[in-house]
């Protein structure tokens, strides 16, 4: 039953690059995020009216606005940033694997800035990972004419908002109910994107199937199939394994680019989705020898939808 939970983990939320693409096609992507998010932040806000008041009391204004800005690093900025770079062309596999660095940058900062430990072999492991990265990068620009080479530091921008967002969490002196927080977090994306949208005059969604076709997909599988997998496999199994489960993003995602899509996938990436692997069994590795109470590698958990930071094992509990 757990292999079956994080193979479907790990589908619903590789699905979350491939709505991007289908979304690309067919609307700019604030127009897409901006009707991802606003209906689920209207449902969000409704069930928590009727349902979950009680998981709001005792929430400051303070711990509102720290929410709110978790929210538009972790979502906002984030998917703002993936949307952009499939919009100029960078493939769905690449801005997965791009993506999939945050844990290990997340576990490498970890010593800096939450003053935990990290290993020689985990600074080695986060030297491979940026490694493969580089050498699908390379392999994508070859591979794809008419891509600005500025367009693969779009995604590395949303990574380093995901980053950001993880450790403003692990900072939170109170913890929020999660109900509570993807409700704020879904709320705040829906102004954020709804805002760009307008000025951007960009509001009206197109009548195409093919939109309602993606943001249907993104909503049903990437959002309440991912985020919901999310919890259900971090309850059987633990942070450590679905941490790990993430770095399947990039090669389930690559092959399904190149299947749907017709997105380049020869030895190079191949290769270099090798080396980011190997960086995770790095990582993983000088994580095991640790106690449990001090892990960099539990820094970077992200919550489904692709878009959501957890908090850090340590010092603190997971997730928010």
């Amino acid at each position: 039953m757990n292999v079956l939970l994080s193979v479907a983990f790990v589908v619903c939320w590789s699905s979350g690059f491939i709505g991007a693409k289908l979304g690309a096609g067919s609307a700019d992507a604030v127009t897409v995020l901006m009707w991802r998010f606003l209906p689920l932040a209207l449902v969000l806000g409704a069930l928590a009216v009727v349902r979950a008041r009680a998981a709001w009391r005792g929430l400051t204004a303070r711990d509102l606005l720290r929410q709110c800005v978790i929210g538009a690093l972790s979502q906002s900025g984030y998917l703002l940033t993936v949307y952009y770079a499939i919009q100029l062309g960078v493939s769905s596999g690449t801005t997965a694997l791009i993506d999939g660095t945050q844990p290990l940058v997340a576990g490498a900062l970890a010593g800096p800035l939450l003053r935990q430990y990290v290993s020689g072999g985990q600074w080695l492991g986060l030297c491979l990972g940026v490694t493969g990265v580089l050498v699908v990068t390379s392999a994508d620009a070859a591979a794809v004419e008419g891509v600005a080479p500025w367009a693969y530091a779009v995604p590395f921008l949303g990574m380093l908002s995901l980053v950001a967002a993880t450790f403003l969490e692990s900072r939170s002196r109170r913890a929020v109910a999660p109900s509570v927080a993807m409700t704020i977090h879904c709320g705040t994306s829906a102004v954020v994107f709804t805002v760009l949208a307008a000025v951007a005059g960009a509001a009206v969604p197109p009548a195409e199937t093919s939109f309602w076709l993606a943001v249907g997909w993104l909503v049903l599988l990437a959002t309440f199939g991912g985020y919901g997998l999310y919890w259900l496999v971090l309850r059987r199994s633990g942070v450590l394994r679905v941490n790990t489960l993430m770095f399947l993003m990039a090669p389930v995602t690559a092959v399904w680019g190149a299947v749907m899509f017709g997105e380049p996938f020869g030895p190079q990436t191949a290769a270099g989705l090798a080396v980011s692997l190997l960086a995770v069994a790095v990582v993983r590795s000088g994580a095991a020898g640790r106690a449990d109470g001090g892990n960099p590698g539990d820094v970077p958990g992200r919550h489904a939808d692709n878009d959501t930071p957890a908090r850090p094992r340590a010092p603190r509990g997971q997730p928010r």
